[in-house]
């Protein structure tokens, strides 16, 4: 596992734009697979609805979200935390589909990080005024393993900071089809994205699919 020199020549790639220490900028990664992605989007959540989880503080987040793999991240009173199972059905998460597992360690390996391998995905829905708040993605047990992240359908400013929430951070308009993939020295780096704009995409409708690939376990 390492992060790419930063001498990289980009060049050879020139898709991948480096935005911090060991932070990548895929243009376009995941558009042409867009649509089986969603298909397989669409499976997933027929087996396990999307839902609009509540902060430890009681907060009602506007991304509504569900998940696939061996572990789906939940909030609730308790606090944040991995579950094998899907607290609204008290059944395992769907599995993760072949289409994600494949375009997660093929973009992880085009960022320089070899060997990953998620037992987590994250599916995020953003519709018109949804946003996220900075944050650092701590719950996972080795941050030596890098983040992923998949943007498909209406396009979205991602927010990428620096290890401290007072750094200002750098503001990507991602697309759909654009991937995100960060870890190294920036695997703790906070994020967020801003309110998403009303809108419609044809993938999509009016919404933001984005998928979170982790190594959680």
């Amino acid at each position: 596992m390492h992060a790419p020199a930063a001498q990289d020549s980009l060049f050879e790639h020139p898709a991948r734009e480096a935005i911090a220490p060991g932070a990548w900028w895929l243009h376009g990664f995941a558009r042409g697979e867009a649509a089986r992605l969603l298909t397989d989007v669409q499976q997933v959540l027929a087996e396990a609805p999307l839902r609009h989880l509540v902060t430890p503080g009681g907060y009602r987040m506007s991304v509504a979200m569900s998940n696939c793999g061996p572990l789906g991240w939940v909030s609730d009173g308790r606090g944040y935390r991995y579950s094998p199972t899907d607290p609204d059905s008290g059944r395992p998460w769907p599995a993760m589909p072949t289409s994600f597992r494949e375009l997660a360690t093929r973009a992880s390996q085009a960022a320089g990080f070899e060997g990953f391998m998620p037992d987590a995905c994250l599916i995020n829905r953003y519709e018109p005024g949804a946003r996220l708040t900075l944050h650092q993605d701590r719950d996972e047990q080795d941050h030596g393993q890098p983040i992923v992240s998949v943007s498909l359908g209406l396009p979205a400013v991602f927010l990428f900071g620096g290890l401290k929430r007072s750094e200002r951070p750098r503001r990507l308009s991602l697309v759909h089809g654009d991937v995100v993939v960060w870890g190294g020295p920036s695997r703790l780096a906070y994020h967020g994205v801003l309110p998403v704009g009303d809108a419609a995409h044809p993938a999509t409708g009016r919404c933001r699919i984005n998928l979170t690939f982790r190594r959680a376990g």
